[in-house]
């Protein structure tokens, strides 16, 4: 079969972003770095400028996205909802982390779903002339949170266990891994990509007003055991689930997330101190989807970060 040629992909993208767009440009000869002045006015609001808005027209643009905080949000969704509207061939928006999706919890009436808020207005973003916008998406939280983007878009949902995988089969010993999901739904999510790993699965319990983690079925004695979830926040569940692992025989205990997220500054807890060593994760992977995270942990052990740029590169072409 004759291979199909490459197309020429101008990649725009938000401040936070720059480095993870450089290292995507990096990746192809075929992906070229646009730019985008922004300014504010004097009262905040954003004062924005693409450049180079006349030679675009006809071609293949995408914007590489951000959404850290709801401060910059607004921002970006202006030159989302421009760009396609300047004439270009196609355009696709590279979201790695779909923020919104840990706040879904719907218990009471007046609970607001945010999660469906923000597909609803992505799943709005005007049709280029080359028709809807490709919107790719690392690891969403929830699995139905798939089916909240209307048909104006196009999603393509991928992952970050590739890069897991590639890095896992490098250490030592890789035959003496096991992979621990720390709750039933980061096995749902995950556990058909690590099949050919033996398993560990956890769960959490509540035993009065708090959540115990136990170990609900694998065997991690002797082994290397990596955690695996989408993301994190706070930590407290990996914490937990590693005490368990240990308890149970782990001759070591890693993590890996696709997205680091740890607010206020949360992955200070698993830095490495001289005084416990014993009880630290040997390895914590992310992925560069949450470009502050990345900033902030940089060279600071047990962190890895495992770049997503050649898996978005490979997705312009999509």
């Amino acid at each position: 079969m004759e291979k199909r040629d490459k197309k020429q992909v101008l990649l725009y993208h938000c401040v936070e972003a720059e480095d993870l767009a450089r290292k995507v440009a990096a990746q192809s000869e075929f992906i070229q770095l646009q730019t985008i002045n922004w300014r504010s006015f004097d009262d905040g609001f954003p004062n924005l400028f693409i450049n180079n808005a006349q030679e675009i027209r006809g071609q293949h643009v995408a914007f590489l996205a951000s959404f850290s905080s709801p401060a910059v949000i607004f921002e970006q969704l202006s030159v989302i909802f421009a760009l396609p509207r300047l004439f270009v061939a196609s355009f696709s928006l590279v979201l790695p982390f779909f923020p919104t999706g840990s706040f879904e919890r719907m218990e009471e009436e007046g609970d607001v779903a945010t999660a469906f808020t923000m597909a609803r207005i992505l799943s709005n973003i005007p049709i280029s002339r080359g028709g809807p916008t490709s919107l790719v998406i690392y690891d969403i939280h929830a699995l139905q949170e798939r089916f909240y983007f209307g048909d104006q878009v196009l999603p393509l949902f991928e992952t970050g266990i590739p890069l897991l995988k590639q890095r896992l089969h490098q250490l030592p010993e890789s035959e003496k891994i096991v992979i621990a999901f720390p709750d039933d739904g980061a096995w749902k999510r995950f556990h058909k990509q690590l099949d050919h790993f033996p398993m560990v699965v956890c769960n959490k319990v509540r035993e009065g007003d708090k959540r115990i983690v136990r170990l609900k079925e694998g065997n991690p004695k002797g082994c290397h055991v990596v955690i695996v979830d989408d993301l994190v926040q706070s930590g407290g569940t990996l914490i937990e689930c590693q005490k368990v692992l240990v308890a149970n025989g782990a001759a070591k205990v890693s993590a890996y997330v696709t997205h680091g997220v740890f607010p206020k500054h949360s992955w200070e807890r698993f830095v490495h101190k001289s005084e416990d060593l014993e009880k630290a994760f040997a390895y914590f992977w992310i992925t560069d989807s949450c470009p502050l995270t990345v900033k902030a942990i940089s060279d600071k052990a047990p962190f890895e970060v495992l770049s997503l740029a050649g898996s978005i590169a490979d997705a312009l072409q999509t």
